[in-house]
């Protein structure tokens, strides 16, 4: 697939980048979304039929098993959703002459690194959940097909099942909340990745444009800046306290050590986003802006 993108079939079309994708598709094409019993993503079968039926030019594939903690028990489930199901919708692309989207994700890292992790730098996963998530980027570059994997950190959104979500939970239901402040990243909100995923395709399909199969690879696609888990949550508390005038429950910054998990989480998680800059002239906005729009959506 190079130009002129007719049909595009979105994977994951609920799932927090799923559901601002059907909007930020809807100018490059025809979309066909559809959502876990519309192509089940265990079922090679069902991927086939699916991408048989539909015939796309172009898959953009927002579906992903993101249970980090679970993942640890369910390596058969993940490693088919992460890993297996990505690989068979480029090689039923390779069969359209079609091209591919996906979204990885930074636990491809081990985290030791203390700059941003750059794209070719050394992958380590440091659990099922990683390993799960690359497999599926290197399936999908062992079919030889146009793509493009996005790779991207604490997502948030106003739906589903999201750190922002449950912080405002928890702010309602508690007096003090301890959160981790050793484990660096960029909340990155899930329009923001929509909306970036749009206009790279609109540049890729344009008629002068580059296609997708010259700057076919992989790439960082975050907010800009970064934080701790505990500035994530103070800064969302800041937003609260503004717009409703109460007073925020107390915040304690807690480590690693002292909240243990199923999975081990990279300590640094910042992914350099100046390969996007540079071949799409991309700039992501800052992490704590993004935010705010998103809280103001919320009416907070």
């Amino acid at each position: 697939m190079t130009r002129g993108v007719k049909r595009i079939l979105l994977v994951g079309k609920n799932g927090q980048v799923g559901w601002e994708l059907q909007r930020t598709l809807a100018p490059l094409g025809e979309v066909f979304a559809v959502d876990r019993q519309g192509m089940d993503l265990t079922d090679p079968d069902s991927i086939r039929r699916v991408i048989r039926d539909s015939r796309p030019d172009l898959i953009v594939n927002a579906a992903a098993y993101t249970a980090v903690d679970k993942a640890e028990s369910e390596v058969d489930m993940a490693m088919a959703i992460n890993g297996s199901a990505p690989g068979i919708m480029a090689e039923e692309m390779r069969r359209l002459g079609g091209a591919l989207v996906h979204y990885s994700t930074d636990y491809v890292f081990d985290g030791v690194k203390t700059r941003p992790y750059v794209e070719d730098d050394p992958v380590n996963p440091l659990g099922v959940y990683g390993v799960s998530k690359l497999a599926g980027e290197r399936a999908i570059q062992a079919a030889g097909i146009p793509h493009l994997i996005f790779r991207t950190s604490w997502v948030y959104g106003a739906r589903g099942k999201n750190f922002l979500l449950t912080m405002l939970r928890l702010s309602k239901e508690r007096d003090e909340l301890r959160v981790v402040a050793d484990q660096i990243g960029a909340p990155t909100w899930s329009r923001m990745i929509a909306e970036m995923t749009g206009q790279v395709l609109a540049c890729s399909t344009a008629p002068k444009g580059v296609p997708v199969s010259e700057v076919s690879g992989t790439y960082h696609l975050t907010g800009s800046g970064s934080t701790s888990w505990f500035g994530f949550t103070q800064a969302i508390l800041e937003n609260v306290a503004q717009r409703t005038h109460s007073p925020p429950p107390r915040l304690v910054p807690i480590t690693t050590r002292d909240y243990p998990t199923p999975a081990q989480r990279p300590a640094n998680s910042q992914l350099s986003n100046a390969k996007l800059a540079n071949v799409f002239g991309l700039v992501s906005p800052a992490w704590d802006s993004q935010l705010h729009l998103c809280m103001r959506e919320l009416a907070i």
